[in-house]
């Protein structure tokens, strides 16, 4: 199958005729040049992914410079274009001054055909793969700049928060290893960006790898890639995620999901700095920043034998606990508003308020799912509610008998809700409370039969 272009530069005509019928069996484009005069005008019209470069252009001189200094040429114009050099006067120490320049390989005439032709795909694969690479760092630059202002933090005016704020930006600034802990919903990952926006890495990839997901069989695979045929649905190379993470961080989350056979493999790649993927044998040496989060008790976990306590010491060199959102109750109308400037900039393209018994009813919730549900809580809350100024119907809470917020209806009991008042309102026409629900009458119907609001006739 033909794949790419290459540009030959040869100042034999005859040199350029067999080349040119060889290689259009294989390059979907194939320009020849007889003189390198012209190189950097093709170069810019053709961006060849591929160039077999001659070294000698001058009649009567073999040394090779003239190559070297075209070599040097193409490389100021595009760093990344394999160079192929080709002449017929070959010496170790021409082809080491080539290679030092960047060129990719170097052939000699009379050449072998299949090698020649294996030599310039292997170039073309290379091309590619720095253009994957590239292209891959880019949309990472691209990516972590969006997640950037995503992931704005409203840190709260608790003084627990604050001093948490002061932690972090003391310690993200070092590659100490970090764990985090908190219950469900505390926002880990959220600070570990911070953590990475914060440190040296931040152009670096962040790499989020949840553990307790990870299957035993695919764990190596996973975190340190394998080669191809090493298993059956390996079919090609395959980077893990520690070697994709080199140079950036690797935040592991819910690590304490992770089985303990799993921990043993995971200490040894920490402790040594250096992966093997799975079939390989070359060890390949890891850079990383290691940020864990789990919302279990290790030490406990430790205690009874399911977690590796060598294991605890290596990713807690620093411990960050992310206290509960029932614990800092003060953060609540910080919070609140923020998701609320955010959620109604999105749904709604204009400011929103809540009423001034609104956050009063927030404080009161005991939030077990934490900031997470009341984000969620009041992105629902912008997107169902028909006012710019949030009233507590629009939360659904539910009430004790003695009228303080229990918690928050499912969609469900909402929706039970919706359907009896809009009845009532109605008088129990079922037409016009079906116009007003904006669903049909069979509709409605069913869903009085599902809740039990059937009326009697």
């Amino acid at each position: 199958m033909k794949k790419g272009s290459i540009l030959i530069v040869d100042d034999n005509k005859n040199v350029l005729t067999a080349l040119r019928i060889l290689l259009e069996q294989y390059f979907e484009t194939v320009t020849l040049l007889s003189s390198p005069g012209q190189l950097h005008a093709v170069l810019q019209s053709l961006s060849p992914d591929v160039v077999l470069l001659d070294m000698n252009f001058s009649a009567g001189i073999n040394t090779g410079n003239e190559g070297l200094y075209w070599l040097s040429e193409i490389k100021k114009y595009d760093a990344e274009l394999p160079v192929v050099l080709f002449t017929a006067y070959a010496d170790i120490e021409l082809a080491v001054k080539a290679l030092k320049l960047g060129a990719s390989d170097f052939v000699v005439k009379p050449w072998d055909n299949a090698k020649l032709v294996a030599t310039l795909q292997s170039a073309y694969s290379l091309r590619q793969s720095r253009k994957e690479v590239r292209q891959l760092h880019e949309k990472q630059n691209i990516l972590q700049e969006e997640l950037n202002k995503e992931q704005d933090i409203c840190w709260g005016n608790s003084e627990t928060m604050q001093q948490l704020r002061r932690v972090i930006q003391k310690v993200a600034k070092t590659d100490a290893n970090i764990l985090i802990t908190g219950e469900n919903g505390t926002g880990k990952e959220v600070f570990a960006r911070e953590i990475q926006r914060l440190s040296s890495r931040n152009k670096e990839a962040f790499i989020i790898v949840d553990m307790g997901a990870i299957t035993e069989s695919l764990f190596e695979s996973e975190l340190f890639g394998h080669v191809k045929g090493s298993f059956t649905d390996a079919k090609t190379d395959r980077a893990g995620k520690f070697e994709v993470a080199s140079g950036g961080t690797l935040f592991l989350d819910e690590i304490g999901n992770l089985s303990y056979p799993l921990q043993a493999k995971l200490l040894t790649a920490l402790q040594s700095r250096q992966i093997i993927r799975v079939g390989g044998n070359k060890a390949i040496p890891i850079d990383i920043r290691l940020i864990s989060a789990t919302n279990r008790n290790l030490p406990d976990s430790v205690r009874k034998g399911e977690f590796r306590e060598d294991l605890l010491y290596r990713i807690n060199t620093i411990q960050i606990e992310i206290p509960p959102l029932r614990e800092r109750k003060e953060d609540i109308p910080l919070l609140a508003n923020f998701f609320l400037k955010k959620y109604a900039g999105k749904y709604r393209g204009g400011p929103m308020s809540f009423s001034s018994d609104v956050v009063d009813q927030l404080k009161e919730y005991h939030w077990p799912g934490n900031i997470r549900e009341l984000q969620h809580t009041i992105e629902k809350a912008v997107i169902l509610s028909e006012n710019e100024v949030l009233q507590t119907s629009d939360f659904y809470l539910k009430k004790s008998l003695n009228g303080t917020a229990q918690g928050l209806m499912t969609l469900e009991e909402a929706e039970r809700l919706w359907i009896r008042n809009a009845l009532e309102r109605n008088n129990d026409n079922l037409s016009a409370a079906a116009a007003e629900l904006g669903i049909t009458r069979p509709t409605l119907y069913s869903k009085m039969k599902k809740y039990g609001e059937q009326r009697e006739r």
